[in-house]
């Protein structure tokens, strides 16, 4: 499985919005120079993300973005499908022989069902908890 640019650019900028949401709307300037990431490859991946009901956005000078539904009701799964669409290791293409069937079934259906499932099973507000705490973790380490 590779995830392009655009899904791992999604992720983190879905994650800053989460982490940011409680101060209001989350311009894309601001996550595109706390993330280090180009605003039209945001302005481009937030298009997405509204059409697949992620996030609203809000025109003007009070503008910016909110999450559509809780952080806690956000799989990174959900995310990543609405970027990347299939996330699948392995191309329908390769069943040619019995071997690679077989590596289908019991590797790469496997692999598939162990991404998906930790993808699925990790929310929006579980990165911001674990960010959150990890933060804390450094701050108590440097007193």
């Amino acid at each position: 499985m590779k995830i392009s640019t655009r899904g791992r650019y999604g992720l983190r900028a879905m994650i800053d919005l989460a982490l940011h949401e409680d101060e209001g709307r989350v311009t894309l300037a601001g996550i595109a120079v706390r993330q280090d990431l180009s605003l039209n490859y945001l302005e481009s991946i937030f298009s997405a993300l509204k059409r697949a009901g992620f996030v609203i956005g809000t025109a003007g000078a009070q503008g910016g973005y909110s999450l559509a539904r809780p952080a806690d009701q956000i799989s990174l799964q959900s995310i990543l499908e609405a970027l990347e669409g299939d996330l699948s290791v392995f191309e329908e293409a390769d069943i040619g022989t019995p071997i690679r069937a077989f590596l289908k079934q019991h590797v790469w259906d496997v692999i598939d069902r162990e991404v998906e499932n930790t993808l699925y099973a990790t929310t929006l507000a579980d990165m911001v908890k674990r960010i959150q705490l990890q933060e804390s973790s450094a701050e108590s380490s440097a007193l």
